[in-house]
């Protein structure tokens, strides 16, 4: 499999590092989800042979760069954040019934949803044995980042309080769920490449506005893109009945005294049963046509605007561009 990086860098010397080191990662990820057991390692290697981005462990091979980035310890981080994120994979499809994962089956559709969560609990283990390598301080903040993984898909399972706001409360969701990998994906690199305490308080913060941008974008691209090129089905978070952000600003709408009819009609359709698949394209279809798309959209364009700022005190040059690229690469994606 050949590895390269998932954004388009203006410094050729940069981008070849970050593609050697990539390919070392993807070693080590191979090596990682090897097991004795047949059942464990088919399971356990269905994810990673899949491919993917590699955006989490490129942003911590990206944030190296900045101190020195060869160091062993940062493949190893790298390696670590990334089997995080395809363990909560594995959780994430049982819980949100979705049947493809990077154009492939998802686990609990081959295996079944038992096995699809074990092996997922066996990647964690994985990644708490490579983490545990990189010493205490390493440990404590995989185990808080942990802690948040779980208490977002917590507060997204059980939904706002009924005196608590749906868009603030699916913004903390998005913080928890999905910007805590990221920021600690941005802030092992920094660590362990030796940089400056101020150095790796200033990528962390940016990698927890780049992470919630980053699922607004995804937002966007269920109800946009095209499925084949996706690997997901569009929609499957509507079908499942998992908030999104163009679905909660819609029912905001409704919900105003000045609503319209045409607003409260699609919230309805919304919540009709959309197990069938033309009922779920056509649901998907008008809320793809909604201006809460669009305002999606520029959310996730305003954070990612936000998160290119926090890098303002580092120096510039070729990893301070390519740290903004990527934030520009997150967004454009949902263009």
């Amino acid at each position: 499999m050949t590895t390269t990086t998932a954004i388009a860098l203006a410094d050729p010397a940069l981008s070849a590092r970050l593609t050697d080191r990539l390919a070392l990662v993807e070693e080590r990820l191979r090596d990682s989800v090897t097991h004795a057991d047949q059942l464990a390692d088919d399971a356990s290697r269905h994810l990673v042979n899949a491919g993917g981005k590699r955006l989490r462990p490129l942003l911590t091979l990206l944030t190296a760069e900045l101190g020195d980035g060869a160091r062993r310890e940062v493949v190893d981080a790298a390696t670590v954040v990334e089997l995080t994120h395809l363990a909560t994979l594995y959780h994430d499809d049982v819980m949100d019934s979705a049947p493809l994962r990077r154009g492939a089956p998802s686990a609990h559709e081959v295996w079944g949803n038992s096995v699809a969560i074990l092996t997922g609990d066996l990647l964690f283990a994985r990644a708490s044995a490579t983490v545990a390598g990189l010493g205490p301080d390493a440990v404590r903040i995989q185990a808080a980042t942990f802690e948040r993984l779980c208490l977002g898909q917590l507060h997204e399972t059980v939904g706002p309080r009924p005196d608590e706001d749906p868009v603030a409360h699916y913004l903390q969701v998005l913080a928890d769920k999905t910007a805590s990998l990221v920021a600690t994906s941005a802030r092992f690199g920094a660590m362990f490449a030796g940089c400056r305490p101020d150095v790796v308080r200033t990528v962390t913060a940016f990698g927890e506005k780049i992470g919630v941008a980053f699922q607004l974008a995804d937002d966007v691209i269920d109800l946009t893109s095209d499925g084949a090129v996706t690997g997901k089905t569009p929609g499957t978070d509507l079908r499942e009945r998992v908030p999104t952000m163009p679905a909660l600003l819609l029912r905001a709408r409704a919900a105003a005294p000045d609503a319209s009819p045409d607003d409260a009609a699609l919230v309805t359709q919304l919540d009709a049963d959309l197990s069938g698949d033309d009922a779920l394209a056509a649901a998907v279809t008008a809320l793809r046509a909604h201006p809460v798309v669009e305002e999606t959209r520029a959310r996730a364009v305003a954070l990612a605007h936000e998160a290119v700022a926090e890098l303002g005190p580092l120096p510039d040059g070729p990893v301070k561009d390519a740290l903004v690229a990527f934030a520009d690469a997150l967004v454009d994606r949902a263009s």
